[in-house]
């Protein structure tokens, strides 16, 4: 075995072995083992936003595909960026992620920017919830406070990213239960929606509801007809928000008011049901909407993270460590 593989393989062995110090949540994690952490994430969003406003939706959209899965053990743990193995099936190929998540290139990115800095230290679990509120406030929304400390899954799960993510053809009633099972409540899971004030859906998401259904603006209804034919073009993308499709704002929830809501999902906030009175406000009180958009995105990047000597801090956020570690295996042991 060469000598500088050999080097790697023992330094791979030190930083799992500094992985497992105990630690729970908290807002200086990184502060004295990775200072620059925050900022890197953060210049490496806004150039990624920058280069293509559409990924701070794509980064957003990756942190709550992620904590909403629940795998071998709970939350927010990284588990949506792990390719296929031998051992488990990843949860890319999941009905609401394949051909639909996207993002990754810039997490790798990041996660390359702060190995350099501070290796085996930060976790693609915290990356992923940095990015998701540097994102928000690159374009124009709320800011709140990360805690930091979680560390990354050895698996992953299709079956249970198949059942637990949201769909958009969800009715309120599915959605209040989708989101009750992971805690939140009906009006938490209003302000989440509106996440979809930025990012684009694919034509399969929504043709059903352009075609079929009858609380939606007629001239709304046929200005997406005309890129989402009623066969063909499942990937054709729309913006959620045709007002403002790049600023994170209200103009979500003035649309679902107008039958302008492009899932079925969202026009189901406003039609006749127990949400429409939240919905109503957040339409004219922007600020109310920020504030409980942050409340709640603080509640969902806490959903159970991986802590202490509980999972890993992965050196590559597409692989776990035992893969990197098998290698050196094969030549060292």
């Amino acid at each position: 075995m060469p000598f500088h593989h050999f080097r790697l393989c023992l330094f791979l062995s030190f930083l799992i072995f500094l992985g497992m110090a105990s630690a729970q949540l908290s807002t200086n994690f990184y502060s004295s083992s990775c200072p620059n952490a925050l900022s890197t994430i953060k210049s490496a969003v806004n150039s990624a936003i920058n280069r293509e406003a559409r990924t701070g939706a794509s980064l957003l959209r990756l942190h709550f595909h992620d904590c909403f899965v629940n795998a071998r053990i709970f939350g927010c743990d990284a588990s949506i960026l792990l390719d296929d193995t031998s051992n488990f099936a990843g949860e890319k190929t999941a009905g609401q992620n394949a051909n639909s998540v996207r993002g990754f290139n810039v997490v790798d990115t990041i996660k390359s920017q702060v190995e350099s800095a501070c290796p085996g230290v930060v976790s693609c679990a915290d990356i992923l919830a940095v990015a998701a509120r540097d994102s928000v406030v690159a374009l124009g929304g709320p800011s709140w406070t990360v805690l930091l400390g979680r560390r990354d899954s050895t698996t992953a799960s299709l079956s249970t990213a198949n059942s637990d993510i949201p769909a958009p053809t969800l009715n309120l009633s599915g959605l209040i239960t989708s989101f009750s099972n992971k805690g939140f409540s009906a009006s938490e899971m209003v302000a989440l929606s509106g996440s979809h004030t930025i990012g684009q859906a694919r034509c399969t998401s929504f043709r059903a509801r352009i075609y079929n259904e009858t609380s939606i603006d007629a001239s709304f209804q046929s200005s997406f007809q005309a890129n989402c034919p009623s066969s063909g073009g499942d990937n054709n993308l729309s913006p959620l928000d045709t007002q403002t499709p790049t600023t994170f704002d209200n103009a979500y929830f003035k649309n679902l008011v107008n039958n302008k809501g492009l899932l079925h999902s969202d026009q189901e906030l406003f039609n006749g049901g127990s949400t429409d009175s939240q919905v109503n406000t957040y339409r004219t009180r922007s600020t109310t909407f920020f504030t409980d958009f942050a409340n709640a995105m603080v509640k969902m990047g806490n959903l159970s993270p991986l802590t202490g000597t509980n999972g890993e801090i992965r050196t590559n956020c597409r692989k776990t460590n035992e893969v990197v570690l098998a290698v050196c295996s094969i030549h060292f042991f």
